[in-house]
């Protein structure tokens, strides 16, 4: 049952495929939202002004392989209207269908040849970030890329969700964060990128000196830095680009 004074979201999809197009528009309508389809980018270009969507979806699934070459998917999901953060908990519920959606809908069977684009920003909130991680690691399995529970690359993804959404974005749902992921047989990459004021790297207090044992700043980064095979922050250290490979 639809809650009353619930918050309609207005939502955009583009997606080529009939069938999963229907199929998510069906999803998102039947929890009381306004869902606006397109097939193609062009399509939905001429809809109007993209600002007034809150939510746009697009490229569920896209490309094909040409022979002995790798299959490339991409997939965005972004928040686009000015006022993304007055239905946080809509969009939680949003996000969260959608993923599941594409999960169970999409990326059904491991693939054999195929890079993944994954491009996600979203509003400032940890409660959206769990189902983003989470979506994150199952496609890094599906794929047989690392052996996630072996890699810890749980706690790493969540140590850079966490410090952009509290120390770069001060929790303010008001600023979005950006994550990317670039997925292949050969490498994981993960970039985290919020709109706070970034901060020096090399100020943060070594957690492994006794002098700091009992201060908490700077364990994420360390964290980070053990887990990851390349780990480089840019813009001021507001952007945080990880790699992580297959064991050898």
């Amino acid at each position: 049952m639809i809650r009353a004074d619930r918050e309609t979201c207005s939502i955009l999809i583009v997606e080529n495929i009939d069938d999963l197009r229907a199929g998510l528009a069906t999803e998102l309508n039947a929890l009381g939202h306004s869902v606006t389809v397109a097939g193609e980018r062009n399509e939905a270009l001429a809809i109007g002004d993209q600002t007034e969507f809150d939510l746009l979806v697009s490229d569920l699934v896209n490309g094909e392989p040409a022979a002995g070459c790798e299959a490339v998917r991409s997939f965005k999901m972004s928040v686009t209207s000015s006022q993304p953060r007055r239905a946080v908990t809509e969009l939680h519920e949003i996000i969260e269908k959608t993923l599941a959606f594409k999960l169970q809908r999409v990326d059904t069977s491991p693939p054999t040849a195929v890079r993944e684009k994954i491009d996600l920003e979203l509003p400032s909130d940890l409660t959206l970030m769990n189902s983003v991680l989470e979506y994150l690691l199952d496609r890094v399995d599906k794929l047989g890329l690392v052996k996630v529970e072996q890699s810890n690359l749980f706690v790493a993804l969540d140590e850079a969700f966490v410090n952009a959404v509290k120390h770069g974005n001060r929790n303010d749902p008001g600023k979005l964060l950006r994550v990317t992921a670039e997925l292949s047989a050969r490498e994981a990459i993960f970039t985290v990128e919020d709109e706070g004021e970034g901060f020096d790297v090399h100020e943060i207090p070594d957690p492994t000196d006794p002098a700091n044992l009992f201060k908490s700043s700077g364990r994420g980064v360390l964290l980070i830095y053990n887990i990851m095979d390349e780990v480089e922050y840019s813009r001021g250290g507001a952007k945080l680009r990880m790699v992580k490979r297959p064991q050898s």
